[in-house]
């Protein structure tokens, strides 16, 4: 076998002697302990449980240590969850403002386009929609809406709570529903429409 051995390995090699010469005169054998014990007039008979109790306490160190790490790691990612949960719920806050009403009008159920502004309760009921047309709409999520109706005496007589699909595109109608009868109140309604608790639009309208 080739012994020559290049500059860097031979450093190396005298690296590692000194290390396992410093090592061997730092460690006492048993022998050299109980003459250590003696000369400070202390019994050797407990060397061997004094040696069980210094094993132990340095396996406890290292589990305490373990432990640390292990409680520094789950407050870490408690933290990361917390902070994410923090972001996202600021990220929602700003899309939810920044979304507006673009246009709003009242048709009957079948939509001829126009917007009513006066209704004549069949019988049975007619059946309104308050159509409203939503500007930097969050896309790829969904909004949680609502809407009230009011009647003449200021009393609301029906909230829609409703989740949009899917939002696609910035732009994005959506609508509620209330079916007035010839016995609702007569005179000057309104609905609101809202995200959250902010309103996002509003329209009258009078039923005869």
């Amino acid at each position: 076998m080739d012994k020559r051995l290049t500059d860097t390995q031979v450093q190396r090699l005298v690296a590692e002697v000194q290390r396992l010469s410093d090592r061997h005169q730092a460690e006492l054998d048993a022998a050299e302990v109980q003459d250590i014990l003696q000369q400070l007039d202390l019994s050797p008979e407990f060397l061997d449980d004094a040696l069980v109790q210094l094993k132990r306490q340095d396996a406890l160190v290292v589990q305490q240590r373990r432990r640390r790490w292990l409680v520094a790691g789950v407050a870490g990612v408690v933290a990361l969850g917390l902070a994410s949960w923090l972001w996202l719920g600021s990220r929602q806050q700003q899309q939810l403002a920044q979304v507006v009403a673009q246009g709003d009008r009242i048709t009957l159920s079948q939509d001829d386009g126009g917007n009513l502004s006066r209704v004549v309760p069949q019988v049975g009921g007619s059946e309104l929609v308050y159509r409203i047309t939503l500007a930097d709409a969050p896309v790829g999520d969904q909004l949680a809406l609502s809407c009230s109706w009011t009647d003449p005496d200021g009393q609301v007589v029906h909230q829609n709570q409703y989740r949009t699909k899917t939002i696609t595109t910035a732009v994005w109608p959506t609508y509620c529903r209330y079916t007035v009868g010839p016995e609702s109140p007569k005179g000057n309604w309104t609905v609101q429409a809202f995200v959250g608790d902010r309103q996002l639009s509003d329209a009258t309208f009078s039923v005869d």
